[in-house]
């Protein structure tokens, strides 16, 4: 997959997920997701420092 094909399935999911009627809950998906990212990054920024690439 593609740099412009990750950012078309990243929109058409947000799209997808927008459809979420409660603006709370939406919320909370919101931030479930950006928790997730956070932590995908932190894990692939230790393996880069331990040089841990194998993972």
């Amino acid at each position: 997959m593609n740099s412009t094909e990750l950012i078309l399935s990243i929109t058409a999911a947000a799209a997808i997920a927008a459809d979420i009627p409660d603006n709370a809950q939406l919320a909370v998906a919101a931030a479930a997701f950006v928790q997730l990212g956070d932590t995908l990054a932190t894990i692939a920024a230790q393996r880069e420092l331990c040089g841990d690439t194998q993972k």
